[in-house]
C-alpha cells in the first residue's frame, strides 16, 4: 500500500486532543462527515481545513489524539481529505479509532517534515520519502490485520464486505 501528497502540518504539534481536532460545539450537532470536515482543527489552526487537499499528510508530533474517544475527530480529518496521519505518538484509543475508519495512522519521526513537502509513503517497503528533501523516514510495518482494514476502508465497511470479521 503506497499513499502520497502533501504535508500539513500545525504550530502546534504536541498534546493536540481531539477537541482542537473538532470542536465540541460540532461533534453532535453535523452528522454529515462532509460538512464536519469543514471545521477539523478551527480552533488551533482556522485556515486548516481549507488549506487541506484530497491525498494530504496531516503531520503531527506526541500525544496527537488525546482527549475523549469519540470517531469524531479521526473522521473529520479523514472526510477533510486526509490520506494518511504521522505523528511521533497517538493517544490509543485515536490511534484504533482511525484505523476503524480506515485512515492510517503512522508513529515516526516528523521533526525533519515540513509543510507542503511532498511525501510519498510506502506501508510495503517500510519507508516515507520526502521527495522535497531528497530524505527517508523508516517507519514500523503495520500488522496484516489492520492493513486488510485499511484496503477494506475500515471496520464496517470490513464487515459489510466480508460478514463479520474475517483475516484471511
Amino acid at each position: 500500500m503506497k499513499l502520497a501528497g502533501h504535508a500539513r502540518t500545525l504550530s502546534t504539534k504536541d498534546d493536540i486532543n481531539t477537541d482542537y481536532i473538532i470542536s465540541g460545539r460540532y461533534k453532535f450537532k453535523i452528522q454529515d462527515p462532509f460538512e464536519l470536515a469543514k471545521h477539523v482543527m478551527e480552533d488551533i489552526a482556522p485556515s486548516f481545513a481549507g488549506r487541506v487537499q484530497k491525498g494530504d499528510i496531516l503531520v503531527a508530533g506526541r500525544n496527537f489524539g488525546c482527549g475523549s474517544s469519540r470517531e469524531q475527530a479521526p473522521m473529520a480529518i479523514k472526510y477533510s481529505g486526509i490520506s494518511v496521519i504521522l505523528a511521533k505518538s497517538f493517544a490509543r484509543i485515536f490511534y484504533r479509532n482511525c484505523f476503524n475508519l480506515g485512515l492510517p495512522a503512522v508513529e515516526c519521526d516528523t521533526d525533519s517534515i515540513s509543510e507542503g513537502d511532498e511525501l510519498d509513503v510506502d506501508f510495503d517497503s517500510g519507508k516515507i520519502k520526502n521527495l522535497t528533501k531528497n530524505a527517508e523516514i523508516n517507519i514500523p510495518a503495520i500488522p496484516k490485520t489492520m492493513q486488510i482494514l485499511l484496503e477494506d476502508g475500515g471496520l464496517v465497511e470490513h464487515f459489510k464486505k466480508h460478514g463479520g470479521f474475517q483475516i484471511a
